[in-house]
């Protein structure tokens, strides 16, 4: 059996022994994963697994052991591969067993010739997926992943330097040719130069022959233009990364499209598979179009460029929670229990005085209101705790009004917000983003792809959406669609998806926070009036100061806090729940107009996240008049502005 490094550098060679010495049986399958598994529980041994998302591929060894940390966009149909199949040698005569998983090509030697009528050759199933780097990635969160990776691969890589210099590679005319068209189709900066590829299914590369094992691979006509730029799907503007096609092999119906996960599995870069591409190609311009029109847009998507679009064979997926690098990968998960209590224990003991220091800093960014800053805290560890038939329960939606239009301050507040949060973006509502950006995915049959949209976020995506830009203007008919699936978005916590012929439902978990200078046009949970006790002469150099004056460790400490408060239990006790419906009926006994059902739903929201934010796991009296007081006075500014102004706000 191989050993040392080889399970970084040759893990097919690790494949290959265990099947060895288990021959058909599929226990040898499991023995695999279990080798792996062992070989990751080593002390820091992820950290030098080489990963797509930091590493160019170019410096990555072909069939080398590598993570990815993605989100799933799209998925594609099943495929079928030869799990095993049997080879002849045309001298010898003597029969070999080779394992087709975690391979695209088959292996044959010089001699050697693939048996297609063996009775020990085995079709198995594969699902894949089409993965993206995560949508939004704060530039903290990405580096602290670097940073623990300390780009240790070394010896994954082709190349035996411990650094590399992102300057021109090789291959990079389709950089050049295909990133600058469109926004989602942006170079490479993350990850450096693109690299790899293969097509679905197991293909042999022995001889002038090859077999291909996908069910739909005999069917489909690969007569690719390489010349025109190739979509990378990305649902965001401006993203960076590869794009990888994911075949996973076991428990594939646990995960669902915009999953995160992190992979490790062995990388397919072989380059005989442009080769066998470009054949199919040629073939396919001898054929009638009118016969493979469809197959062609099809097998464009579903067999990408080698030099863009990767594949990784997958060994192990584990669905993440969040996208920390601070945190533990797996709260509140069994198998992690013992580092979870301690980690979180020593956390609890010092929440106090974080919070405290966490408040200053948003009041400071919100130009000294405090009372803005408390609710901006509140929002920010809120999340959809569960659904009670349609209605998401949890959520806090806040609409910040009173931004000074005309003015960068909800600019850099959102750069505060990125500093805090793993995952957000800013969508500027204008006019013209509003009818012209695509905010739904929607179906292509054609290609048979699910197309991105900028509302194709993973859980919990800070979307902070900036009114104070919008001007007079008239919505056309995808403008309108468009703000509808954001009050969609923010009322019911779903994105209905556009399959042509009916739409698909999915529940999403986006913590919204809008700007604007009067009352946002957008339904929110809440709607708190910024009262600014200080005007800076210079916006940008106040924001930039507020910033450099804290510590990395103390904003670390924030990114840990607003994450971690978001996966804690909570509760709220028989004696508390009672206390709580006569103080609901005292209140409508004095002033029936006072509070409603609704108000009372918000009420109990805030009192949650406020319990929460103070690390109490259950609700207190003293915490619910808390909860009441800054109702209270949240309501009180804004009947004063209203009185100010003399409309509603």
């Amino acid at each position: 059996m191989p050993c040392g490094e080889d399970w970084l550098s040759h893990p097919l060679g690790i494949v290959q022994g265990f099947f060895a010495q288990n021959g058909v049986n599929p226990d040898w399958e499991k023995k695999v994963i279990e080798y792996f598994k062992e070989k990751l529980k080593e002390n820091n041994a992820p950290k030098w697994v080489p990963s797509l998302n930091e590493v160019p591929l170019h410096y990555l060894k072909p069939n080398s052991f590598v993570k990815f940390r993605c989100m799933i966009q799209d998925m594609f149909d099943p495929e079928f591969y030869m799990g095993v199949y049997e080879t002849v040698n045309q001298n010898t005569k003597a029969h070999v067993l080779h394992f087709g998983k975690y391979r695209d090509v088959a292996e044959c030697g010089p001699q050697q010739e693939l048996d297609l009528n063996s009775p020990r050759n085995t079709t198995l199933e594969r699902q894949t997926f089409y993965c993206v780097p995560v949508p939004g990635e704060s530039t903290w969160s990405f580096l602290n992943f670097s940073f623990n990776a300390c780009v240790n691969a070394n010896q994954a890589r082709v190349s035996p330097s411990t650094s590399y210099t992102p300057s021109r590679h090789k291959r990079s005319y389709e950089d050049d040719d295909d990133m600058d068209l469109q926004p989602n189709k942006q170079k490479d900066q993350h990850a450096g130069a693109r690299q790899a590829g293969s097509v679905g299914g197991l293909q042999w590369c022995g001889e002038p022959k090859r077999l291909e094992t996908e069910a739909s691979a005999g069917q489909q006509m690969n007569s690719l233009n390489f010349s025109s730029p190739f979509d990378l799907n990305f649902p965001l503007p401006g993203e960076k990364g590869p794009a990888c096609l994911v075949k996973v092999y076991e428990d594939w119906d646990c995960f669902k499209v915009n999953d995160i996960l992190e992979l490790y599995g062995i990388l397919s870069v072989d380059p005989v598979l442009s080769i066998l591409n470009n054949d199919e190609r040629d073939a396919s311009a001898l054929l009638d179009p009118m016969e493979c029109t469809d197959t062609a847009e099809e097998q464009r998507v579903h067999s990408p460029p080698a030099s863009l679009v990767p594949r990784i064979h997958v060994i192990l997926a584990q669905k993440l929670q969040h996208i920390n690098p601070l945190l533990p990968a797996c709260l509140n998960k069994e198998e992690s229990k013992t580092c979870e209590s301690k980690f979180v224990s020593s956390f609890m003991s010092e929440l106090s005085p974080i919070r405290a220091e966490l408040l200053g800093f948003l009041t400071h960014a919100l130009l000294g209101d405090s009372l803005a800053a408390e609710y901006l805290i509140l929002h920010l560890i809120s999340t959809v705790y569960t659904r009670r038939d349609v209605l998401p329960l949890g959520k806090f939606t806040v609409n910040l009004s009173g931004c000074p239009r005309n003015s960068t301050f909800t600019e850099h507040l959102y750069r505060i917000i990125q500093h805090l949060v793993p995952a957000s973006f800013r969508l500027q509502m204008t006019i013209e983003n509003m009818n012209h950006l695509k905010f739904i995915p929607h179906k292509d049959y054609t290609a048979n792809r699910l197309v991105s949209g900028l509302l194709q976020l993973p859980s919990n995506t800070s979307l902070v959406i900036d009114e104070t830009l919008l001007e007079q203007g008239q919505l056309d008919t995808s403008g309108v669609h468009n703000v509808t699936a954001l009050s969609n978005l923010i009322t019911w916590q779903k994105v209905d998806y556009d399959f042509s012929y009916h739409q698909m439902e999915f529940p999403c978990n986006i913590n919204v926070f809008i700007t604007s200078e009067g009352r946002s046009l957008l339904p929110a949970d809440c709607q708190i009036h910024l009262q600014p006790q200080l005007i800076p002469p210079n916006m940008e150099e106040y924001m930039n100061s507020l910033l450099s004056a804290v510590l990395p460790s103390v904003l670390n400490k924030f990114r840990i806090y607003l994450t971690l408060l978001r996966f804690l239990d909570y509760s709220i006790s028989d004696e508390i729940t009672k206390a709580v419906e006569d103080d609901f009926v005292e209140m409508r006994k004095n002033d029936p107009q006072s509070i409603t059902a609704d108000d009372l739903h918000q009420l109990l929201v805030v009192a949650r996240c406020l319990s929460l934010s103070a690390g109490q796991t259950t609700l207190s009296r003293e915490r619910w008049l808390r909860a009441k007081q800054l109702e209270s006075l949240r309501r009180t500014r804004l009947q004063q502005q209203k009185c100010v102004n003399g409309n509603e706000l």
